[in-house]
C-alpha cells in the first residue's frame, strides 16, 4: 500500500473537521439524540453497498416544480426561485441519477406538517415538498419558492434563516446525504445554532450562491448550489 492509496482507492474518508458534531450544546435537539456511547462499526452488507436503485419512470413530470405541483386552481404566493446544482463524488465526477429530495417552508415560513403550529398562513397551493433525478452530467434543478424564516424554541426569540431541506442518494445507501442550503446575505446566518453547529471551515459549503445565468429574466432569481456525496470534500451533513 502505497501512501497515496486513499487517494485512488474506491472511497476516500470524509474531513470530520468541517461537519457538525453529534453533540452542540447550543442546538438543543443535538443534546437529546446524540449518542450516549461510542459507535459500533459493523460489516458492509452488499445491500449497502450496491442499492437503492431509482428510474425516472416512479417520478412525475411535475415533480421538481414547486410551483405547479400541488397548484389548485392557483399558483403559490412568494417570491419564485430556481436553484440547480451538481452533484459530485469524492474526485469531482458527476453522480448521474441520483435521487434528489427537497421539503421546505413556504413564502410565510410555515411547512404542511400537523406538528408545525406556527401562526403564519399555510398556502393552500404549495406543499413545499419535491423531487428530481439527476442528469448525465450529475445536475438537478428545482423551480419553488424563497421560503420565509420562523420562529423555534430553541432559545429567546429565535428564528431559522430561510433554507431548504435536501436528501441525496448516490450508488448506495452508504452515500446519502441529508443537508441544508441556506441563502447568501441572509442576517440571520450567524445567528442560528444549526448553521453554528457546523465548523466554520463547512460553513460556506451549505450557502447558495446567486446564479444570474440560471436567473430567468422577469419571473426567477436562479440560485446554484454544488453537492459532494462522499469523501474529503463532501458537503456537510446534519450530523456526522
Amino acid at each position: 500500500m502505497t501512501d497515496e492509496s486513499h487517494v485512488y482507492g474506491e472511497y476516500c474518508q470524509r474531513d470530520r473537521t468541517i461537519h457538525p458534531p453529534s453533540f452542540a450544546p447550543g442546538y438543543k435537539t443535538s443534546v437529546l439524540r446524540s449518542p450516549r456511547n461510542s459507535l459500533i462499526s459493523l460489516q458492509n452488507s452488499l445491500s449497502e453497498i450496491t442499492a437503492p436503485v431509482f428510474s425516472r419512470d416512479e417520478l412525475g413530470p411535475l415533480d421538481n416544480d414547486l410551483i405547479l405541483n400541488y397548484a389548485h386552481g392557483g399558483l403559490p404566493v412568494g417570491e419564485r426561485i430556481v436553484v440547480h446544482g451538481y452533484v459530485w463524488d469524492e474526485f469531482r465526477r458527476p453522480v448521474r441519477n441520483a435521487l434528489v429530495e427537497v421539503w421546505q417552508a413556504n413564502a410565510a415560513g410555515r411547512y404542511l406538517h400537523k406538528v408545525d403550529t406556527h401562526g403564519a398562513p399555510l398556502d393552500p397551493n404549495f406543499t413545499g415538498g419535491g423531487r428530481c433525478m439527476t442528469n448525465a452530467h450529475g445536475e438537478y434543478r428545482f423551480t419553488t419558492i424563497h421560503p420565509g424564516a420562523y420562529p423555534w424554541a430553541n432559545h429567546p426569540n429565535a428564528w431559522r434563516p430561510a433554507h431548504i431541506h435536501f436528501s441525496l442518494f448516490g450508488a448506495s445507501f452508504l452515500s446519502r446525504l441529508v443537508t441544508q442550503m441556506y441563502f447568501p446575505g441572509d442576517p440571520l446566518l450567524p445567528l442560528d445554532p444549526v448553521l453554528g453547529g457546523v465548523p466554520e471551515e463547512g460553513r460556506p459549503l451549505l450557502i447558495a450562491r446567486y446564479d444570474h445565468d440560471v436567473t430567468e429574466s422577469g419571473v426567477a432569481l436562479g440560485y446554484r448550489f454544488d453537492i459532494v456525496l462522499r469523501g474529503r470534500s463532501q458537503t456537510p451533513m446534519e450530523t456526522r
